[in-house]
Parts: structure tokens; sequence; C-alpha cells
């Protein structure tokens, strides 16, 4: 049995529940050498939600999408634009 997830719709979910504005929500994929970063980009009025203090949010964001990525065998990280 073979598992597969999908690390991008993973992230747009946690991000859109997250946010108030969902629609202002875009992530765009860069993909270079062995490793895929996905850039977020939210309302500037949001960036605060997906930070969290001290950058608890955006922390646990990176870990849950790492860990998903990993069954994949890819290396993913996360940034937020703004």
């Amino acid at each position: 049995m073979s598992r597969t997830a999908d690390p991008e719709s993973l992230l747009r979910y946690l991000v859109t529940s997250l946010v108030d504005s969902p629609d202002a929500v875009s992530i765009a994929k860069k993909v270079s050498g062995g490793s895929t970063v996905y850039e977020i980009s939210v309302d500037p009025d949001d960036v605060g939600k997906v930070i969290g203090r001290q950058g608890r949010i955006i922390k646990a964001i990176r870990t849950v999408i790492r860990a998903a990525s990993s069954v994949n065998g890819d290396h993913v990280d996360v940034e937020v634009l703004g």
C-alpha cells in the first residue's frame, strides 16, 4: 500500500482557516534542486494571524507541511510574503 500526500492542499486549508480574508490567500510553488518552497501571500491585515505570537503558528504550519511532504520523500519549506 503506497501513501501520497498533497501538502499544497493541506497548506491552503490551514492558511484559509486562519485568516479573515480567505479569498486573498495565494500560494506559489517554487521548485529548485531537490527542495520545494511554498510562498504564502495573504492580506496585509492577516499576516499576524498566519505568523502568530513569536512565530508559533508559522512554525506549527511548517512542521505539519514538512511531515506531510516527507510521506512523498520531498523536502519542503514554507515562507510568508505578506
